[in-house]
């Protein structure tokens, strides 16, 4: 039996040790990574569909891990290569996550606290940024777009030009855009093979975004991506793609 160590913050400072989990301090170290879902990626690809509409049941931390791991998680360890392709693997990206109030799961009744948390690549751990829930805020930076308010959690892929553009000079902000492409559709995927939905959200006020996760200032925010569970999944079968385009050739 594999066991996992979790640090979360929590505002009383109180430790707490139930079962696998330790509670404490304000890091919360994931679960490691590892396979847990069935569907191929060709179903994962069959199935992807951008999902606003959430139960508001809570995901889990291991559902939570596998999403950050697929997003920016370490996949060569010699180099340090991650999940998505980066040019020159300059990996210009940062992944803030808004924890919604008793919407990740560790074990019955035993939460991570709602914050806004960093993601630390090397250490496949969330550290904690603000505690609170602030996903209405978030919602309402994004033109009050409810998915992002309703989703469990809201991941924002924020891009620092310079990481790229200092080897590629403007021609960098391409690539940078593409990678944030590359991130999205890892996430997309991987919710799709837990079952889960998700979003790609453009639309907010770039600023406003900045302030309520607490980014650096050279760090520019790119994606919101809510996450929940889908109240309705979409499945379409192979054999009607198959027919589509016999009737189309």
């Amino acid at each position: 039996m594999v066991f996992y160590i979790l640090y979360l913050s929590i505002p009383t400072y109180r430790e707490l040790e139930t079962g696998e989990v330790i509670v404490k301090e304000s890091e919360v170290s994931l679960p490691y990574p590892k396979k847990i879902t069935n569907m191929s990626v060709e179903e994962a690809i069959l199935y992807r569909r951008s999902i606003r509409d959430y139960t508001g049941d809570p995901i889990t931390v291991m559902e939570l891990s596998m999403i950050l791991w697929a997003a920016q998680g370490i996949t060569n360890t010699q180099y340090r290569f991650r999940a998505s392709p980066s040019a020159g693997a300059t990996y210009p990206l940062e992944i803030y996550v808004v924890v919604g109030e008793k919407k990740v799961l560790v074990e019955e009744n035993v939460f991570i606290d709602a914050g806004i948390y960093k993601y630390d690549v090397y250490r496949h751990s969330l550290v904690l940024i603000k505690a609170g829930d602030y996903r209405k805020q978030l919602s309402d930076a994004a033109l009050r777009q409810e998915w992002v308010r309703n989703a469990a959690v809201d991941i924002v892929i924020c891009a620092v030009y310079e990481r790229t553009t200092s080897r590629y000079g403007d021609r960098g902000i391409r690539y940078v855009h593409i990678e944030v492409g590359h991130v999205g559709q890892n996430i997309y995927l991987m919710a799709t093979a837990l079952n889960l939905g998700t979003v790609a959200v453009g639309a907010f006020y770039d600023e406003r975004v900045s302030e309520i996760i607490g980014a650096a200032e050279n760090e520019n925010p790119l994606y919101i991506m809510p996450i929940g569970r889908s109240i309705k999944h979409y499945r379409i079968s192979f054999d009607e793609i198959r027919n589509f385009y016999k009737e189309n050739r």
